[in-house]
């Protein structure tokens, strides 16, 4: 049985080129200084032999890692997925690599301490559940960290985030001005700092017109638990708006609605945040607010560069504004 290849390693193509161990590390490693042809014949040794350098070993000998760490959670929606989708693609058109991490709980805490191991140029993250203690983690060992999605508090720690509060202020008002009095509010699970955020801007908006919500439902931000709140309720000819905290359980909630003969939006309106792909199909057409996914993965990126060019600047927030977008459901 024949046995797996032997990995090639610097010291076979120096043997094949004749010269020193160093002259090869030397070849790999931009600006330093090499004999020209030495470094031709290093370069064709290592060609024929199919040689690749070590990039984490690099990394050790002071040399850039390009490894940006991405904490996603366990991604429950669609959006997360879209925005986890274009940052890597974002980061792998800046020249960096990035390692995705998920996970919930301990698991996610596990999780983050193992990707830590690595040589990181930077920590993204993209869940709300993670507490201060990894963002300390982090910061101890060096690691820049950058909160994409909500508001982390720490020195020189930067964030990226969509004004939930005003955005979902703007949607409760436009409802308000169509003639809808009766709300019901579809949140998300209390730990996201998102949740509170939007929750808050609905709450405040209805208490400024003299309103108060006749049911706050729960649901853990999927379309199924938007599809089970809605479901055998004996309140629904109390309510004639329904504002969710995101697209996916507002879609779930869509679908409920007309299986149980409750037309949408003449006897509830119904509507979404984030305008994932799926709220534009036509046979949702859901009314929603736009969580920028472009400006955000750019953002982000420019926090990163940033703190690569001057790692002792202060902690930066940048704020995006979420675009009220009217389709069908309202």
């Amino acid at each position: 049985m024949t046995g797996q290849k032997r990995r090639v390693t610097a010291a076979d193509v120096a043997k094949l080129a004749d010269v020193s161990r160093s002259a090869v590390s030397r070849a790999f490693t931009e600006g330093a200084y090499l004999d020209a042809d030495k470094k031709t014949r290093i370069l064709k040794a290592a060609d024929e032999l199919g040689y690749r350098p070590n990039a984490l070993a690099a990394s050790l000998q002071g040399a850039g890692s390009y490894l940006v760490a991405i904490f996603v959670g366990e991604m429950p929606n669609h959006y997360d997925k879209e925005v986890a989708t274009a940052l890597i693609n974002g980061l792998n058109a800046a020249g960096k690599w990035p390692i995705v991490v998920g996970g919930s709980g301990d698991a996610a805490k596990a999780a983050v301490q193992n990707v830590l191991r690595y040589p990181l140029e930077a920590m993204i993250l993209r869940s709300g559940s993670l507490g201060a203690d990894v963002v300390s983690s982090c910061l101890k060992l060096g690691i820049p960290v950058i909160s994409s999605g909500r508001i982390v508090e720490g020195p020189n720690v930067d964030n990226i985030c969509v004004r939930n509060r005003e955005a979902m202020a703007v949607m409760t008002k436009h409802l308000i001005k169509q003639g809808r009095r009766k709300f019901a509010y579809l949140s998300g699970p209390g730990a996201f700092w998102s949740t509170g955020e939007r929750y808050g801007g609905f709450e405040e908006t209805l208490k400024a017109h003299n309103l108060e919500p006749v049911s706050r439902l729960y649901g853990d931000y999927t379309v199924m638990s938007g599809f089970n709140a809605m479901q055998g309720r004996s309140d629904l000819a109390d309510m004639d708006a329904l504002v969710c905290a995101n697209d996916a359980m507002a879609l779930g909630a869509l679908m409920s609605l007309k299986e149980q003969g409750i037309s949408v939006p003449e006897d509830i309106a119904v509507t979404g945040f984030d305008d994932i792909s799926m709220a534009e199909w036509p046979n949702m057409a859901l009314t929603t607010l736009r969580n920028p996914i472009e400006p955000l993965v750019k953002g982000t990126i420019d926090l990163l560069l940033a703190r690569e060019a001057d790692p002792d600047r202060a902690g930066e927030t940048k704020w995006l504004d979420a675009e009220l977008v009217l389709r069908a459901t309202h």
